[in-house]
């Protein structure tokens, strides 16, 4: 494997987390629920990821302004723009996934 320094590997994460930020902002056709059925975590996970790092570093950074990083605009009107109803089906699957 090919030997890349810590710093540059930061760098190269962050660039990743960028695009999947901007790719996921992208897929508004892509429901929160169907992100956890199928990959175990969904747009909120990655805002709440993003708000507990800044925290451990001792930056206070409210959900709000974590999900805005993540969404791309408020939460509420991502929201009221793109969300729906989750189906019977995709309930069912959630329940399912997520018995422990």
């Amino acid at each position: 494997m090919t030997e890349i320094d810590a710093k540059t590997r930061t760098e190269l994460e962050a660039a990743a987390f960028r695009t999947l930020v901007e790719h996921l902002r992208q897929r508004t056709d892509v429901q929160n629920i169907d992100l956890m059925n199928l990959a175990g975590f969904c747009r909120n996970c990655l805002s709440r990821w993003y708000r507990e790092a800044a925290e451990q570093r001792g930056i206070p950074l409210p959900d709000a302004e974590a999900r805005e990083v993540v969404y791309g605009e408020p939460y509420d009107s991502w929201k009221a723009k793109h969300q729906k109803d989750a189906s019977a089906g995709q309930k069912k699957d959630f329940e399912a996934s997520h018995k422990h």
